[in-house]
């Protein structure tokens, strides 16, 4: 699919099976959710433009690469999107973090805002916004339109899981961000569940059902 990049590298396939299966506990949920964003953050900023800086090793001065720009902004929906920026941060603990809460209601699927918090500057960095599934698009929408309200122009969004429903509805209104996941499944159930899916990610990273 255009403007779709599935990370098919075998650790984050491995971790995909893995984190699947029904009877992970909830810690080993998060630690595979937290493993795999590092892994997929890897991809996502593969080719950010780098910068020549002078610096001077013990041995000799030298001329090395530096991310060009201002720091990145990982931007995670609230809630199972914290976990997942986790491991983000781990390989770029310098990033800015907003944050973005929506939750989809059970019975419209519709998504609806609580809380938005994000740096003044959005327009001046590239901003990564974070969920782990992508099935009907409404929260990661709406997301995004949040966030280009608040003046950001070079997005991008990565997911865990994407439906071929949600990859449609997110490229049809924001065409110009491109996405990353590890896999698309096969489709929406009635429920707007991810088919085979893994579940509700929120629900088994905390233990709450």
């Amino acid at each position: 699919m255009q403007g779709v990049t599935v990370v098919d590298h075998p650790l984050v396939q491995h971790k995909l099976t893995l984190i699947r299966d029904k009877k992970r506990s909830t810690k080993s949920f998060r630690e595979l959710l937290n493993e795999i964003g590092t892994l997929l953050c890897y991809e996502v900023t593969r080719d950010l433009p780098l910068t020549d800086v002078q610096i001077e090793t013990p041995v000799a001065p030298m001329i090395g690469k530096e991310i060009a720009g201002k720091k990145l902004v990982f931007a995670p929906i609230l809630r199972a999107g914290l976990s997942f920026v986790e491991g983000m941060t781990t390989l770029v603990p310098s990033a800015r973090i907003a944050h973005i809460g929506l939750y989809r209601d059970p019975a419209t699927f519709v998504a609806v805002e609580y809380f938005f918090k994000a740096p003044t500057d959005l327009g001046e960095r590239t901003v990564i916004v974070i969920d782990p599934m992508l099935a009907t698009a409404n929260t990661a929408v709406a997301a995004i339109d949040r966030i280009k309200e608040h003046g950001a122009k070079d997005i991008r969004f990565v997911c865990l899981l994407a439906a071929p429903e949600g990859i449609e509805r997110l490229r049809g209104h924001h065409p110009d961000v491109p996405i990353w996941t590890a896999s698309i499944d096969e489709k929406l159930d009635e429920h707007a569940y991810i088919v085979p899916g893994l579940g509700d990610a929120g629900d088994r990273a905390y233990g709450t059902k």
